[in-house]
């Protein structure tokens, strides 16, 4: 009975929890964690902009077992696309390279493209989800996603490639923005978990066309990388027909529209975690597109693929090892500038090891800028009240994926001008100098909510 009391006066006390800064007041003053208040107020009430509604008739069931495989299963397959057309590209960038006659710049702009697109369509992608709900908007990023990463090589041009590129980056885009929407809607009492699903989904989209690639892909269709982009297109067709088939129409659509959409620009916190979000970000997104012509003009072609895969193969470990420990490093600083201090070391092992040594440095990589990506995407859920998710999220997706447009340029160019092809990686090593400089953001949430 204590604890149905304690509930039922943070229910009440909800309505004043509408900000990033006093959500963790309600959480230390009624002692339960994010996901506990989550599951055990959400069918209780609902926080929107005409106030708060009451549920007091609604009681919690349990759900069999059943019903939850087919919204995890979609949830795993639409992480899997995230990925899937993004990193076909790194693998075949020297044959790229080669044949359209691109320059190192050229070859930063094409990789921060999608980067670009997540921040720019972020923020629309929180309207489209109010407007048209989660299984319409789910299925609008697969179509653009499937389409675009089909079409890009069917013409020899530059023009053409970054066009097509940018259709499949606004789908991407606006699938990042849904999934945390459809883990609300499709699984609201088991958030936690069904976050792990599709994260393990996006793990698995990144390490597929990079292992598999050059090997099996290309192998298969004569060696053209045009065609290997339509092989990586088709699993999202696939998994869109899926989404429209089988995806729950039971989303709660008309109270998302009545949601604040637009985030709120003012608060300085976001943009701190914005940027240490957009360290991570460009960390990892440079050092794919920069590691195999980095390799090849030092004459270690044959490392390229195991490199590339090492690179996001590493990132697996990181996310086994978070699910037991992560509630332990909530809010605290260290894990950030350790990771920080990794991707520098991994950083340093890629441009000056040889062999075996720059595939252990790219598999170091991948694990440092997985811890660090994942406690970062676990602060929005954390530190916002249930209504102002989404919009902490687009901010900080904005934010984060507009630094990781501007380092692989910086990059190339950098490349380009001194013909030093080790310069590259200069850019990504001040990422992780930024990181542990703005680590403390993290002790200034804890201070926030007091």
């Amino acid at each position: 009975m204590r604890s149905n009391n304690k509930f039922a006066t943070a229910s009440r006390s909800v309505a004043s929890a509408v900000t990033l800064q006093s959500w963790p007041t309600l959480q230390r003053k009624f002692s339960f964690s994010s996901a506990e208040l989550l599951w055990q107020t959400e069918a209780h009430f609902i926080v929107n902009d005409e106030g708060l509604t009451f549920l007091s008739n609604v009681r919690h069931s349990k759900i069999p077992a059943a019903n939850f495989f087919v919204p995890l299963l979609l949830l795993w397959l639409a992480g899997c696309a995230l990925r899937l057309t993004i990193l076909a590209v790194p693998p075949v960038i020297p044959l790229i390279h080669d044949q359209l006659k691109l320059s190192a710049t050229q070859i930063g702009v094409l990789t921060g493209l999608p980067s670009m697109l997540f921040a720019f369509a972020a923020v629309p992608g929180s309207l489209l989800i109010a407007r048209l709900g989660v299984h319409v908007a789910l299925a609008v990023g697969l179509a653009l996603t499937a389409i675009g990463g089909a079409v890009r090589g069917a013409l020899p041009d530059i023009a053409w490639l970054y066009g097509m590129t940018i259709v499949m980056g606004a789908g991407v885009a606006i699938m990042q923005v849904t999934m945390p929407t459809a883990v609300r809607a499709w699984v609201p009492s088991r958030i936690g978990f069904a976050t792990a699903v599709y994260t393990n989904g996006l793990l698995i989209g990144e390490i597929l066309p990079v292992a598999l690639t050059l090997p099996v892909v290309l192998l298969m269709v004569g060696g053209s990388w045009q065609w290997g982009f339509v092989v990586w297109s088709a699993p999202v067709v696939v998994i869109a027909a899926v989404v429209v088939a089988l995806a729950p129409r039971a989303a709660a659509t008309g109270t998302l529209a009545r949601r604040r959409w637009w985030p709120d620009w003012r608060n300085m916190l976001i943009w701190r975690l914005g940027i240490m979000l957009g360290t991570v970000n460009a960390t990892y997104f440079a050092t794919n597109a920069f590691l195999p012509d980095y390799l090849r003009s030092n004459g270690q072609s044959e490392w390229i693929s195991a490199a590339l895969t090492g690179l996001n193969i590493g990132q697996l470990p990181a996310s086994f090892l978070l699910l037991a420990v992560a509630g332990r490093l909530e809010r605290k600083a260290w894990p950030y500038a350790v990771s920080a201090l990794l991707a520098i070391v991994a950083t340093l092992g890629i441009v000056f090891g040889t062999g075996i040594w720059v595939v252990a440095a790219a598999t170091l990589q991948g694990f440092a800028v997985a811890t660090a990506l994942i406690l970062l995407l676990a602060l929005p859920p954390l530190l916002s009240p249930p209504d102002d998710v989404h919009r902490v999220t687009a901010a900080m997706f904005t934010i984060s994926y507009s630094c990781a447009v501007i380092v692989p340029v910086i990059s190339g160019a950098l490349w380009d001008l001194s013909g030093i092809a080790a310069l590259a990686f200069l850019p990504i090593s001040l990422c992780g100098i930024v990181l542990v400089i703005l680590a403390p953001a993290i002790d200034h949430v804890r201070q926030s909510g007091s």
